[in-house]
């Protein structure tokens, strides 16, 4: 199996900056993409940032020039640089990934971390 744990949310004034990381840790053969998804009280999950092995990356685009995902290969892990932020960012945000382990090729979720952009 595959685990995800994020770390690095937290609470927020708007205009403020967090960032996010998410180690994977496993048997990894391969990563596919890693990536970032948010949902926010009564809305659905909704995918923020993704980066694929290719490098290729994906933003939602109301995000776009304020986050930044980015990747260390060498440790399995993903971060997202977000800022200016703003109380609509408020969500519990969700890593995501697409492995190859021992157990063939899975996407997994980590248990979220919340942030909160509050004054």
């Amino acid at each position: 199996q595959v685990q995800l744990v994020e770390s690095g949310g937290g609470l927020v004034q708007p205009g403020g900056s967090l960032t996010l990381s998410c180690a994977a840790s496993g048997t990894i053969f391969s990563i596919y993409s890693m990536g970032w998804y948010r949902q926010a009280p009564g809305k659905q999950r909704e995918l923020v940032a993704r980066i694929t092995s290719g490098g290729t990356i994906n933003y939602v685009d109301s995000v776009k020039g304020r986050f930044t995902i980015s990747r260390d290969n060498a440790k399995n892990t993903v971060y997202l640089q977000m800022n200016s932020l703003k109380p609509e960012d408020t969500a519990v945000y969700y890593c995501n990934g697409d492995f190859r382990s021992a157990f063939g090729r899975r996407n997994y979720w980590g248990q979220g971390t919340q942030v909160t952009v509050s004054s």
